[in-house]
C-alpha cells in the first residue's frame, strides 16, 4: 500500500498526520509526498518522518496530474490518496479503508469525513449529509435514482486498486476540480463498484468564506462543463437542494434560526459560482482566473491549450 499526499505549506500539523499514518494497525509500505515548493518546511518535515518526498513547482500542480505523477513513483498495489489537512480519527483507518476490497468488483473506497470540533453548524450538517453513519456501495444500477451522486467519491481519503487505476486511465489531467468524481464515474460506467466505508474515518472540514465558496463552486462548474459525459447525469437527484432542505430542517429543529441567513447566503454564493463556471467560455480569461480558487492551474491549462484572451478549452 502506497499513501500519496500532495502538499503545499502544510504547517506543523502535518507532523501529526504523518505520525498517525505510521501508527496504523495496517502499516503503509510507503508514504509519498509531492510538495509544491512549500516555503514553510513541509518537505523537510516529511523527510524527517521517513516519507519519500518529491518537489514540483507551484505552477506544475494539477489535481489529477500531480497525483498521477505520484502513482508513477509508487510501489504499492493499493493507492491511498489523502490531503494534507485530513487526520485519521483512529489507528484503524487504513485497515477499514481497504477492507471492502475483499469484493473483487470494488474499484475504489472512500472514507467518512467528520467535522473538526471547531466547525460551525452548517459545516457539520454538510459533513453529516455527505458522509452518513452507514457504509454503502454504488454501481450503474444506482444512476437512475442518484444521478451524478452515484459518482461521488472524495480523495480527501480514498483507496484505489492499482490494476483498476491503470485500466480505466488514471485521473484526468489537466483538471481544475472533481478528479476523484470523474475517476469514480469511469469505474462505475465500466462496470465496477465504488464503496463508502463509514468505519474508515478522518477528521476534515473547512471554514470557507462566502467568496471561497463562490470560487470553489466556480471551479466545480468549469470542471463539469469540460466533462459533459458526466455533466449529463446532473439533472437527476438534485443533491444540492436536498442538502439545503436538510440543513434548514435541522437548524429549525435545533432552534438555531440565526444561522439561516448564513445558509441562504452560502447557497446563493455556491449557485452563482457554479452557474458562472458552467458558462466560463463566455467570460474573459482574466475574470475566470479571478473567480477561481485554483489560479495556478489556469496558468497551466491555458499554456497547454494555447488559449489567449478567453477561458480555457480542454
Amino acid at each position: 500500500m502506497s499513501v500519496i499526499i500532495p502538499t503545499y505549506n502544510a504547517g506543523p500539523a502535518f507532523d501529526g498526520l504523518l505520525g498517525l499514518l505510521q501508527s496504523q494497525t495496517l502499516t503503509p509500505h510507503e508514504i509519498i509526498v509531492v510538495d509544491s515548493s512549500s516555503s514553510d518546511g513541509t518537505a523537510e518535515r516529511a523527510r524527517r518522518a521517513g516519507a519519500r518526498v518529491f518537489t514540483i513547482l507551484q505552477s506544475e500542480f494539477d489535481h489529477g496530474g500531480t497525483r498521477n505523477y505520484a502513482v508513477s513513483l509508487a510501489a504499492g498495489d493499493i493507492y491511498v490518496f489523502m490531503t494534507q489537512d485530513a487526520l485519521p480519527d483512529n489507528e484503524f483507518l487504513l485497515q477499514e479503508l481497504v477492507r471492502p476490497f475483499q469484493d473483487g468488483k470494488i474499484s475504489c473506497v472512500y472514507a467518512r469525513q467528520l467535522a473538526r470540533p471547531e466547525a460551525n453548524v452548517l459545516e457539520r450538517l454538510s459533513r453529516g449529509f455527505n458522509y452518513p453513519e452507514q457504509s454503502s456501495t454504488k454501481d450503474k444500477t444506482d444512476i437512475p435514482r442518484l444521478g451524478i451522486k452515484t459518482f461521488f467519491c472524495s480523495n480527501v481519503c480514498a483507496a484505489i486498486r492499482k490494476d483498476v487505476f491503470m485500466e480505466v486511465g488514471r485521473f484526468p489531467e489537466p483538471v481544475i476540480f472533481n478528479e476523484d468524481l470523474f475517476f469514480a464515474a469511469k469505474c462505475i460506467l465500466q462496470g465496477y463498484t465504488v464503496a463508502y466505508a463509514a468505519e474508515a474515518r478522518v477528521v476534515h472540514s473547512h471554514d470557507y468564506t462566502l467568496i471561497q465558496q463562490f470560487r470553489r463552486f466556480f471551479d466545480n462548474g468549469v470542471s463539469m462543463r469540460n466533462n459533459d459525459w458526466v455533466f449529463q447525469y446532473s439533472a437527476v437527484g438534485k443533491e444540492g437542494s436536498r442538502l439545503v432542505r436538510t440543513q434548514l430542517s435541522e437548524l429549525h429543529r435545533q432552534r438555531k434560526w440565526h444561522w439561516m441567513p448564513r445558509l441562504f447566503a452560502e447557497s446563493a454564493a455556491k449557485l452563482l459560482g457554479y452557474q458562472l463556471g458552467k458558462r466560463y467560455r463566455s467570460l474573459p480569461n482574466g475574470l475566470c482566473v479571478r473567480f477561481s480558487m485554483h489560479r495556478k492551474i489556469w496558468d497551466k491549462l491555458n499554456a497547454e491549450s494555447g488559449v489567449k484572451g478567453k477561458g480555457m478549452s480542454v
